[in-house]
């Protein structure tokens, strides 16, 4: 039901995930779950992580590179400094040298989070970054990767899943895809082996109560 009414409605008038990020860590940890957000963007509107931080008491840090030479990342800058409902730590940095094992340290959280949001582009960087995070000694028990399949030659779902699993993650929810377009495949959704949860498709996922 709490999926339905985001498909119908949340994601129309979107102040959370783009694409249920948020809903399907919900749905497995429920509150006061941990999270590491890597190119978080926008404060709230498409944030992987705003509802879990605001209204279920999730910890966690946010990325982004944030550059000053660009009106768009400034405006950002300026969009986190009111966004007075969100108190946890956002570094300004770049993903790929970010020491977020130190990060982990400074914000007191465990090395086995829930929740990883790796979101950079392209889908290279993206891809580097989860690569360091993992190297860091962080294990997220759920990631969500962004692959933009749709319009990258090399295929990121591949390429992620080769690099995760002999760190014991499975697929868990596959061809992922941005505004409901079946042909805009985007990301993929990995858990550990040890979470009960068998790969299903994106849609299969929405339509289930």
């Amino acid at each position: 039901m709490f999926k339905n009414f985001f498909y119908n409605f949340l994601y129309k008038n979107s102040k959370y995930s783009q694409a249920g990020q948020d809903l399907f860590a919900y749905e497995l940890f429920g509150k006061a779950g941990s999270y590491i957000d890597v190119g978080s963007g926008e404060p709230k509107i498409n944030n992987n992580t705003y509802m879990l931080e605001t209204l279920h008491d999730w910890k966690g840090f946010s990325v982004d590179i944030g550059p000053e030479d660009t009106i768009l990342k400034k405006n950002i800058k300026q969009r986190w400094a009111i966004c007075e409902e969100r108190k946890n730590k956002l570094y300004w940095s770049d993903a790929l040298t970010f020491n977020y094992k130190s990060a982990i340290i400074e914000n007191s959280l465990d090395f086995n989070i829930d929740f990883l949001s790796v979101d950079i582009d392209p889908a290279e960087k993206t891809f580097l970054a989860l690569k360091k995070v993992i190297n860091d000694g962080i294990r997220p028990k759920y990631i969500a990767f962004e692959t933009d399949y749709y319009k990258e030659k090399k295929d990121y779902r591949l390429i992620a899943y080769n690099f995760l699993r002999p760190f014991g993650y499975k697929i868990a929810i596959k061809n992922v895809c941005s505004n409901f377009k079946k042909k805009k495949i985007f990301e993929t959704w990995f858990v550990t082996d040890e979470i009960n949860f068998n790969t299903i498709e994106y849609f299969q996922w929405l339509k289930k109560n």
